[in-house]
């Protein structure tokens, strides 16, 4: 702790939080909304990027793939980041450098360029999210740390729901471009309102000395290797092809090698000592688990609407909306609570809400729509800020404010990778259950089979009237697309009880959690 940091030389209880303060931190907290925003936002418009961009099916999930490589390479390294150039510096560097590569992503001229400036705001948004945790701490007394954390926990998890519906519909009233250009005016907004207000720390340049190169070689190869396995592992059949092999055994050698440096070096530029306190490390397990639940259900969901349900992307986003208002409604409610009840009850409340949502949705049929989605989804935004805010605080509510811009990278890392490892694990498993699913189902629907029959003829008569042709070759088509239709449905439901059965496993790890007061309530101690 240096006495050149004017915040850090002040007692938690004693901080006062001036207007300045508070815009400066809103502005980093809009600057986090687009960085996760931006995840997700291209979602619903990769069929018109594709054709606007002359790329192939491969090529264009890169769209997508080098955002988040970089953007997960870039999160822990953004605690030695801030202490070297100093919050604010960061911030700034990150917003402007975010927002010029936002502009460069519309006026993409290949799918070659778009990827570079994909990877370009990817790794530099990266760096807006842990720091806007960290500065929570840094910058709040703990008395109003629930309500802090009720706000980022309302960003960080509505921005990932309304990507794919902002998105769609930007696309659908102007252009793809606008996924992009809208980044500008409150991209310049963020910045100059950081560069005026926010001050919560001074650069220390002098850790630039000797700085751990070897470690954010090692951590690039590691993170980007395993991000690119992830993301590409499911549609190339995993290990069956020989990229997949190779950039495994890359991120075996350097993740290794990683660690090896970080736990052995003087000045590592990821600490990871940080994972030897219990509640840090068992709150980002939790943070891990919730990333599954966040970024899966936000995944699985809209799929089964479009591919199932035909919705457009505006539908699918109305249908969606349901979570986020229930987030909206439960955020009060869930700042009361951690300061009146054990943070271990809110934290079970919440993981056990959230998998009973994802419970009630399991049992879908093919002709689930607004309704039928309402109560599970509005079970699950209920659910969120109750997991979200004791997560919080059991990770980094009790740290020291010198440790906090560390932790927080490797906190949010730890969300992060359970979103892309329950992602890769949702599309290799929906693969698999559609085919087992639909080898079940034609092995009943056989000449032998008087239902099955009786249907064929049923559609063919239907179809005889209806189109030209051979009616009984248009209705085996129809049949054998139903028959698809319900076995790409009950693969969803086993998704859905898969991802369940990963928040009942985390209450069962209850048990490690200590107790744990929240810094509002005046505890925030073991």
């Amino acid at each position: 702790m240096s006495p050149a940091d004017p915040r850090l030389s002040v007692r938690p209880e004693d901080r006062v939080v001036s207007v300045r303060d508070w815009i400066g931190f809103m502005a980093m907290v809009l600057g986090m909304f687009m960085a996760i925003l931006d995840i997700q936002i291209v979602a619903s418009s990769i069929a018109q990027i594709q054709a606007g961009l002359s790329a192939s099916a491969d090529e264009i999930s890169w769209v997508q793939t080098a955002y988040l490589i970089a953007e997960v390479v870039m999160i822990p390294l953004s605690g030695w980041a801030a202490k070297v150039f100093s919050t604010r510096w960061l911030f700034l560097a990150s917003c402007v450098t975010f927002t010029l590569a936002s502009v460069a992503c519309a006026m993409a001229w290949s799918i070659e360029s778009m990827i570079v400036f994909r990877a370009i705001q990817g790794f530099l948004g990266g760096a807006m999210i842990p720091t806007v945790f960290a500065t929570s701490y840094l910058m709040f007394p703990p008395r109003s740390q629930a309500g802090i954390s009720v706000l980022i926990g309302l960003v960080a998890t509505m921005a990932p729901t309304l990507g794919p519906t902002l998105g769609g519909w930007l696309t659908e009233a102007f252009s793809w471009h606008w996924l992009f250009l809208i980044n500008i005016v409150p991209g310049l907004a963020v910045a100059t309102l950081v560069w005026t207000f926010v001050d919560v720390d001074r650069p220390r340049l002098s850790m630039l000395k000797g700085f751990d190169m070897a470690g954010i070689v090692l951590v690039a190869l590691f993170l980007g290797s395993l991000q690119y396995i992830l993301e590409e592992g499911p549609g190339d059949d995993w290990f069956d092809e020989p990229k997949i092999v190779v950039m495994s055994a890359l991120c075996a050698v350097a993740g290794l090698a990683f660690l090896w440096r970080e736990l052995t070096c003087a000045q590592p530029v990821v600490e990871l000592k940080a994972f030897a306190d219990r509640n840090f490390a068992v709150g980002c397990l939790y943070s891990f688990i919730i990333g599954i639940g966040l970024y899966g259900s936000v995944y699985v969901i809209p799929l089964f609407l479009g591919r199932v349900r035909g919705y457009s992307a505006l539908e699918i986003g109305l249908t969606m909306m349901v979570t986020g208002a229930f987030q909206f409604l439960s955020a009060p409610l869930a700042g009361n609570l951690a300061r009146h009840i054990d943070l271990r009850a809110m934290l079970g409340l919440g993981l056990g809400l959230f998998g009973a949502g994802l419970w009630l949705n399991h049992v879908l049929t093919s002709e689930w729509g607004y309704w039928e989605m309402f109560l599970p989804q509005a079970v699950r935004g209920l659910s969120l800020m109750f997991c979200f805010v004791p997560i919080n605080a059991v990770a980094l509510g009790h740290l020291a404010p010198a440790a906090v811009q560390n932790a927080s990278g490797l906190y949010n890392l730890m969300r992060n990778l359970g979103g892309a490892i329950g992602l890769a694990a949702i599309t290799t498993t929906l693969g698999d259950r559609v085919d087992f699913h639909y080898a079940r189902l034609a092995e009943k629907v056989t000449w032998d089979n008087l239902e099955a029959v009786t249907r064929l003829g049923e559609i063919s008569a239907r179809m005889a009237a209806m189109v030209p042709g051979d009616p009984d070759q248009a209705a085996l088509k129809v049949l054998v697309n139903l028959t698809k239709q319900q076995a790409m449905t009950m693969a969803f439901g086993d998704v859905l009880l898969g991802m369940s059965l990963v928040f009942v496993a985390g209450l069962l790890l209850m048990p490690l959690v200590h107790k744990v007061g929240h810094p509002s309530a005046g505890g925030g101690g073991h």
